[in-house]
């Protein structure tokens, strides 16, 4: 058989082994292009966080509260993945993101972020481990990176995992709510803006850990040469355009601001010195201004903000107005929101799933369905949830 008959046949039967989703309201949504509505593909999680799919049709669903989950035909498996590592379960921190190898029907590894302990307990870090995944346990359990930000707080891990065509593994590093303050020159002394730490970080490694050559600061003296790019606060959607190869961000602003990024190689995104937040309770300034020579602005941008979570980048065939158009969820705003671009200049954003719960993520299936990851959601317990068409009236 041809090799591109082969590969469509063999994508054909990945989608095909993805179980069908169970209607949990008949509610027709009206959006602008489409008439959709959501369906349940498992509940019974807790506090849920990212979700990967896998050749067959399996799907692992993270939960921050330390466990890794697998969704099997439609159900969800009583017992829990085990091999994982120690994990610093509070705040914001605990088991985060998963990916699976773009690979993984050779080689089965799949990569997870979590916030690993010191040895005293009392301090954590971002850090991501490789794993195979057989028969339902992780072995060959390897350590890729360790962040150098280490923190007793427990928030803005970052965490966000995906993978570009190329086979470069890129991981979102938070800030660590390291708080700014100060005139221009204390903001520019904010962790964020020092290439010495790993803080307010996007970092591109090979599948296994080792530093490209390539990489913007490999040869800057005293920069860390796992970074891509700088100057963020917290980046919790990570997309590759899979036509593009670019690489997409969200990330959360403080009270206000939250953006989408377009993240290019060694480019500074501005946390602290620019943006469109203020200070939490107060509402008083952080940021000398929302442009700066050498900063880049983003694409766009939710104030109020909307807590952004997860990013897609939709390419499939079941939403054809869709194609090539961002979908970025929401915690606080408890929505889906739609980016239409030409380009990178915004054409129109639309706001869908509207007072569901909190989206902690958003992923396209390989059936061509979008998936939303609810940590909470109305009249029910946390879910995947699947966003698919429904007949035009």
């Amino acid at each position: 058989m041809p090799t591109l008959a082969l590969r469509a046949l063999r994508l054909g039967l990945m989608a095909m082994a993805f179980p069908a989703a169970t209607a949990v309201a008949q509610e027709t949504l009206r959006t602008q292009h489409h008439d959709i509505r959501l369906t349940l593909v498992a509940d019974g999680l807790t506090s849920p966080w990212g979700v990967a799919f896998l050749p067959g049709g399996d799907m692992l669903v993270t939960q921050r509260t330390g466990q890794l989950r697998v969704i099997r035909k439609g159900k969800l498996l009583p017992d829990t993945v085990p091999g994982l590592p120690p994990i610093r379960v509070g705040g914001q921190g605990g088991l985060l993101d998963v990916v699976a190898h773009p690979k993984f029907a050779e080689n089965r590894f799949v990569y997870l972020s979590y916030s690993k302990p010191n040895a005293e307990g009392n301090q954590s870090t971002t850090a991501v481990i490789r794993a195979r995944l057989e028969n339902d346990r992780l072995t060959q359990v390897t350590e890729i990176f360790e962040a150098q930000k280490w923190s007793r707080g427990m928030g803005h891990y970052g965490s966000r995992l995906a993978f570009d065509r190329e086979g470069y593994l890129f991981i979102s590093l938070g800030d660590r709510q390291v708080m700014p303050a100060g005139p221009i020159d204390s903001l520019l002394k904010h962790p964020a803006q020092n290439l010495g730490t790993h803080h307010g970080k996007i970092i591109r490694l090979h599948d296994d850990g080792r530093v490209p050559t390539d990489n913007p600061f490999v040869n800057t003296p005293g920069a860390l040469p796992q970074i891509w790019s700088y100057g963020h606060r917290n980046v919790q959607g990570l997309a590759v355009h899979p036509t593009t190869n670019q690489l997409w961000a969200d990330e959360h602003g403080p009270q206000g601001g939250d953006e989408l990024n377009l993240v290019q190689a060694g480019k500074n995104y501005g946390w602290p010195v620019i943006g469109f937040g203020v200070n939490y309770r107060t509402g008083s300034a952080i940021h000398v201004g929302t442009t700066r020579a050498g900063m880049e602005a983003p694409i766009n941008v939710w104030v109020p903000s909307i807590g952004i979570s997860g990013l897609a980048i939709y390419t499939g065939d079941k939403f054809p107005q869709w194609q090539g158009q961002l979908f970025v969820g929401g915690l606080v705003g408890e929505r889906l929101s739609r980016v239409a671009l030409d380009g990178t200049t915004v054409k129109e954003v639309e706001h869908l799933v509207q007072g569901r719960g909190r989206i902690r993520d958003v992923r396209q299936g390989p059936d061509g369905f979008l998936y939303l990851v609810f940590e909470t959601r109305k009249g029910g317990s946390p879910a995947l949830m699947r966003l698919e068409p429904a007949p035009r009236r």
